[in-house]
């Protein structure tokens, strides 16, 4: 892996420390305006902040191009940006967005401009810093992501009614797993529950057929953006 996420917390991809200078700064993959495509924030207009760089390496990944390169780029450069979109949403993603560890700072400094703020991360890294204001989104990662041993179980003690725990499901044994864990942790009862299709993988269908036959307390959730642009970087 050419960047690690010491690399992206603590210096550049070829692991030199940056200078004073830079301490307040985050390696970006991209910044663009869009429409929120999951989570309860879905449909509103929102401007993403995608870090750079993942330790996780799920199969069905569909944003491999945010794992390397980017930008170094200051916090107040990207509260600028943010800022010139005119949107109240925003979405902090990656990648895996708290491999960088000064992500918390962006994440509290967005909170203190006045924007409603969300957390896309893996569940892999702790969230127990993570300023109380934002909507975490904890993606547990099924079996079928590769990545299931990389699930870090503590960080169900820091949802709030506000989180949000989502499950992507490739297929069957997937949605018995997930269904498992909903069950064995109280889920629904700590937070609002998303199970979520593989886009291209399974249909959306079966698994909201599979939902209603076994009542779960979860929400089907549709990845919106792809409806709209499907496999477009950028939306």
């Amino acid at each position: 892996m050419s960047v690690t996420a010491r690399h992206l917390a603590d210096g550049d991809a070829a692991g030199t420390v940056p200078s004073a200078q830079s301490e307040q700064r985050l390696r970006i993959s991209e910044i663009f305006h869009s429409v929120q495509g999951e989570a309860d924030a879905v449909g509103w207009p929102t401007v993403f902040v995608r870090l750079t760089g993942c330790p996780l390496r799920c199969v069905w990944c569909d944003t491999e191009y945010a794992f390397h390169g980017g930008q170094w780029r200051s916090i107040a450069e990207v509260l600028a940006e943010v800022a010139a979109h005119g949107t109240r949403h925003v979405c902090v993603t990656g990648g895996e967005p708290l491999a960088q560890k000064r992500c918390l700072n962006l994440l509290a400094q967005l909170c203190d401009t006045g924007y409603e703020v969300s957390l896309e991360t893996s569940g892999a890294l702790d969230v127990a810093e993570v300023d109380a204001r934002v909507r975490k989104v904890l993606d547990l990662k099924a079996p079928g992501s590769g990545e299931v041993a990389r699930n870090l179980w503590s960080n169900l003690a820091h949802l709030t009614p506000h989180d949000q725990v989502k499950i992507v499901i490739a297929d069957r044994a997937d949605y018995d797993w997930a269904v498992e864990r909903l069950r064995e942790h109280a889920l629904a009862a700590r937070c609002q529950v998303l199970f979520s299709p593989v886009y291209g993988r399974i249909a959306p269908r079966e698994l909201a057929e599979w939902i209603l036959a076994d009542r779960l307390p979860v929400r089907l959730q549709l990845q919106l953006h792809k409806l709209l642009w499907g496999e477009e970087p950028g939306h």
